[in-house]
């Protein structure tokens, strides 16, 4: 008999296929909204104001608050608000840069990560001079011995798997910050001792410690913890963001890292965790939200880095991170996490902790990018080393980047600082030698916030202080005259010379200290002590007529092009002057990046004859002893005498094409002025002519002596002579 179904069932059948097509088309839309770069970036800010207004009673050097503070600085790398990167500031004067009590200890000195990346987003070197000096100790003191657990003092070595997580990453990102290459080896080395000794080769998993080798869960299987496991993956993760492209080692990481992300993918409960016990599940059925963080956070990074296949792995990178969301508490509390050292299997489910809200801060970093990513093409910026140095904050001029765009970084996903230069984009990195870096150009109509970026480079016209015009970056700090001083009954100073103030303060100061207006003492941040006068000073030229150096007047007219957050730019004209029977005019363009002690400066002469001039930049010799000159190819720096305790000011220039140099002694000596040095270089009328003149001093806390300075100033003019490699996809 064929059945049928009535008008009235057929009616309800379809009203409730429709309301649970709805609901999916909801659910699915939901979905989607979730993983949006602004919600995504909405529930990571939730998740850290609850963390942040509901502080632990862990010391901040504990272990636990350092991965919290590593999932902070994933935040502040794309979060519009600076209260993350200032909470980890507040921690880190509150500990005063230390690590924690015990030296050797990987837990003790995790916090060392955050030291490490704030001082890469504000380049503060007392951030990290208590850790490199620890770093340095432990180095030259190293504990060899046994990983077995029953061994006194195991835990001076990573003997446990989630030491991987705590210490490399520490060591990788010291390198980083400082282009010491020893302790990103020390921490390879040690990484994979321990692995030799924990890694299951079979099971692509780690043993927490070497207490579990025989130890077997209710079904029979291998003991490999969930959390413990999470640790080696985000260690993984954290050391290849700082593992060269070009290091030897690199590969070996990336396929344990393939490994596991494998074994774990099959691994996944199919409510998007993972559990306490990863081959246990059922005797572990409580949601964990600790462990499954830091899966997140790895397979996404490794998705985002094509390291993964997409289409195997995103959908179980997504289904992660809509499973993490649904413990998100309305408030922004994260639950489900087991807690430190309880069992397992039983624990309250509204557990939080701030380690779990550092993972699934990091998570959302990744998971963020992958939106944008998702949003269309984005261009690639592919940067290159090709020398042999080690170059910090170097600056990256990309020329057809386009209107409206932020630039992150690759590996780490931080939205980089950048200025707009018209059409191009000025950003900067640090890049170990022969190192190969890539970088995302994100429309900013993309980015739901970006970071707020404080300024390092600034110029400025100074009218209350006698037409002074002053320029300056958070290392160095330079002003010249304008025509009022001429006129002033005090100082009636004629002077094209480059003045030079000295700071210690790694940050701008010109604009607190003209308004304070006591200058000459150092109140903590530095001082104005250069005797520029009538002298070339620091990198000021003049035409050189085969006898005497011919100087111009003060500047006339000045103009700013730029002026920041990384380089400021301005230009200043000088009317004609007699350069020995032939009248020169200058314009002299002015640049100085973030991060550098050198202005570049390019002067374009003007002459009625088009004959070459030559050109003499010069540095003030000082009286007295414990100078240093020092001559090199197209540069020379100079260590002044110390005055008393306000130490040595430093001068250098860098010439490109110097034909000659000279000391010249001035015809009636002063007590404090010598004479001058002199690079001398050809010119052509109407052609730029490109030189850099740069400043130090010993109380900076950057060159504490002479060599210092002048590998310094060798260092420079290599990276002058050498530009990176920039390009560009379509």
């Amino acid at each position: 008999m064929e059945h049928t179904m009535s008008q009235h069932a057929f009616t309800r059948h379809s009203l409730a296929v429709l309301v649970a097509s709805v609901c999916a088309v909801q659910a699915a839309g939901a979905e989607v909204q979730a993983l949006a770069p602004a919600a995504v970036l909405a529930s990571m800010e939730k998740v850290a104001d609850w963390q942040l207004a509901n502080p632990t009673k862990y010391p901040l050097d504990d272990w636990t608050e350092a991965v919290g503070d590593a999932g902070y600085m994933a935040l502040a790398g794309i979060s519009g608000s600076d209260k993350y990167r200032e909470a980890m500031r507040a921690a880190g004067d509150k500990n005063h840069w230390k690590l924690g009590p015990s030296m050797f200890h990987a837990d003790d000195y995790a916090v060392g990560q955050m030291y490490a990346e704030l001082y890469l987003h504000t380049r503060q070197p007392y951030m990290i001079a208590p850790m490199r000096a620890q770093f340095d100790y432990m180095l030259a003191n190293p504990r060899p011995g046994s990983l077995d657990w029953k061994t006194p003092g195991v835990t001076q070595r990573w003997a446990w798997c989630d030491a991987l997580f705590m210490g490399p990453s520490a060591w990788a990102r010291l390198t980083a910050a400082t282009g010491d290459q020893r302790y990103l080896e020390f921490a390879i080395s040690e990484w994979w001792k321990t692995s030799d000794y924990l890694y299951d080769k079979e099971e692509h998993l780690y043993f927490r410690d070497s207490r579990f080798f025989d130890k077997r869960e209710a079904n029979g299987k291998k003991v490999f913890w969930g959390r413990g496991n999470g640790w080696v993956m985000g260690g993984l993760v954290r050391m290849l963001q700082y593992i060269p492209e070009n290091h030897p080692q690199r590969g070996r990481f990336i396929q344990q890292y393939q490994e596991m992300a494998e074994r774990l993918l099959g691994l996944q409960q199919s409510d998007g965790l993972w559990r306490s016990s990863l081959l246990d599940p059922v005797s572990y059925n409580k949601p964990e939200t600790s462990g499954t963080a830091l899966y997140t956070y790895a397979l996404a990074w490794g998705v985002n880095q094509g390291i993964l296949p997409r289409a195997k792995f995103e959908p179980a990178v997504k289904r992660a991170w809509q499973a993490l969301s649904t413990h998100v508490q309305a408030d922004g509390k994260l639950v489900h996490v087991q807690p430190i050292g309880e069992d397992p299997r039983f624990f309250d489910p509204n557990s939080s902790d701030v380690f779990a809200v550092g993972g699934f801060l990091m998570a959302g970093s990744e998971m963020y990018r992958m939106a944008l990513q998702e949003a269309g093409a984005i261009r690639v910026v592919t940067v290159s080393n090709e020398t042999k140095l080690f170059r910090p904050e170097e600056s990256v001029e990309v020329a057809d980047a386009g209107d409206g765009v932020a630039v992150m970084d690759a590996l780490t996903s931080r939205i980089l600082p950048s200025q707009s230069l018209g059409k191009g984009l000025l950003f900067q990195t640090d890049l170990a030698p022969n190192e190969t870096r890539r970088y995302l150009l994100v429309p900013r109509k993309r980015l739901p916030a970006v970071p707020q970026v404080v300024s390092r480079a600034h110029a400025r016209f100074v009218p209350e202080r006698l037409d002074d015009f002053a320029w300056e970056n958070d290392r160095v700090a330079h002003r010249v005259y304008g025509p009022a001083i001429i006129k002033d009954p005090t100082e009636h100073l004629i002077s094209s010379g480059v003045d030079v103030w000295s700071k210690s303060a790694h940050k701008l100061v010109q604009d607190s200290w003209y308004k304070a207006g006591h200058y000459h003492l150092d109140s903590g941040e530095g001082l104005d002590f250069y005797h520029v006068g009538k002298t070339r000073g620091c990198g000021g030229l003049g035409i050189y007529d085969g006898k005497q150096l011919q100087t111009s007047s003060n500047y006339t007219t000045w103009k700013i092009l730029a002026d920041g957050p990384l380089r400021t730019v301005f230009e200043l004209t000088y009317d004609a002057w007699d350069a020995g029977g032939r009248q020169v005019a200058e314009t002299r363009r002015v640049s100085l990046d973030a991060g550098s002690n050198f202005s570049r400066v390019e002067s374009t002469f003007t002459s009625l004859s088009a004959a070459p001039l030559t050109v003499g930049v010069g540095i003030v010799q000082r009286q007295g002893q414990g100078s240093h000159y020092q001559q090199g190819s197209g540069s020379m720096s100079y260590w002044e005498p110390a005055m008393g305790d306000k130490g040595s000011n430093a001068c250098a220039v860098i010439v490109p094409g110097a034909t000659k140099y000279l000391s010249v002694p001035f015809a009636a000596p002063k007590t404090e002025e010598a004479g001058h040095y002199l690079a001398l270089a050809p010119a052509q009328p109407k052609k730029p002519f490109v030189y850099y003149l740069g400043a130090g001093w010993s109380k900076s806390g950057d060159f504490a002596d002479a060599p210092a300075w002048e590998a310094y100033v060798a260092d420079t003019a290599a990276r002058y002579a050498s530009p990176l490699k920039v390009s560009v996809s379509r």
